[in-house]
């Protein structure tokens, strides 16, 4: 039996990187999918090809108006909310802190951490009529440990694992869980805009990630993809409050080809 079988979510940023990822493979595993997303032509163009499985709806995570349509759309079209995948990111405010425009500042908290904060807002109450529910949020490595991201986006990352864990403590009272997950670098659009335009980019990205952590590949938006589909399947009915780290080791360290030699051959340190 599909591991999603009668299930139905909401995934924001649906139509792109890990969304889109995430939104094939929930369809594949028997569940009906809202592809939350403002790309209104990729979002289509995925909709119309998983058929009766997904639908699109146009939603701009930092609207509430748009999150509520989007949870009101699942529940019109497929009668309840299983899941909720707030996944809609944007690198967002880069820079040294001095040069940080308060703009660009508010603009990446709202969309990194006010929409899951929105998403968790509005799937609350039919979940917890439900008695069932998973919520899920994308965090990040970033939000973990200093030094993965830009300021801001770290930031946003690191209270979207508290956020979460904190309304776990209020929902799963209601058996509703409440996880996040975090990526390592992964190869996704989100990364290609920094490098120069052409089919090429993301062999680029790969490429690089590839030489960045411990397994020796990039990491793969079907990677974030599956711990999705474990965090909101029947397998993970007793996990709640968690931030789950999917990074090829990164936050472990040093890969142990990097590792001081005394460390590798057991030769005593000076």
């Amino acid at each position: 039996m599909a591991r999603l079988e009668g299930k139905t979510a909401v995934i924001t940023g649906g139509a792109s990187g890990i969304g889109e990822a995430t939104v094939r493979l929930f369809a594949a595993e028997g569940a009906r999918v809202v592809i939350a997303d403002i790309q209104d032509g990729a979002g289509e163009r995925l909709a119309s090809d998983l058929g009766g499985s997904a639908v699109y709806q146009h939603t701009d995570v930092t609207s509430e108006d748009d999150i509520r349509a989007a949870i009101a759309r699942a529940m019109k079209e497929f009668g309840r909310l299983d899941c909720i995948f707030n996944n809609a990111g944007i690198v967002g405010a880069v820079g040294p802190i001095e040069d940080t425009p308060a703009e660009e500042y508010d603009r990446t908290m709202a969309v990194l951490l006010r929409s899951v904060f929105l998403g968790m807002k509005h799937a609350a109450p039919i979940m917890k009529a439900q008695r069932s529910g998973s919520i899920i949020s994308t965090a990040s490595v970033a939000g973990v440990q200093a030094g993965d991201g830009p300021h801001v986006y770290a930031t946003a990352k690191a209270a979207i694992i508290h956020l979460t864990k904190s309304v776990a403590l209020e929902l799963s009272e209601h058996n509703v869980r409440v996880n996040c997950i975090c990526p390592g670098g992964i190869a996704t659009p989100l990364l290609t805009p920094v490098l120069p335009a052409g089919d090429g980019a993301m062999d680029v990205v790969k490429a690089a990630l590839a030489q960045f952590q411990p397994i020796p590949r990039a990491g793969l938006p079907e990677d974030i993809a599956q711990a999705a589909l474990w965090l909101a399947g029947d397998d993970s009915t007793f996990v709640s409050g968690h931030a789950l780290v999917v990074d090829g080791a990164m936050t472990a360290g040093r890969r142990w080809s990097q590792q001081p030699a005394a460390v590798r051959t057991h030769t005593p340190m000076a």
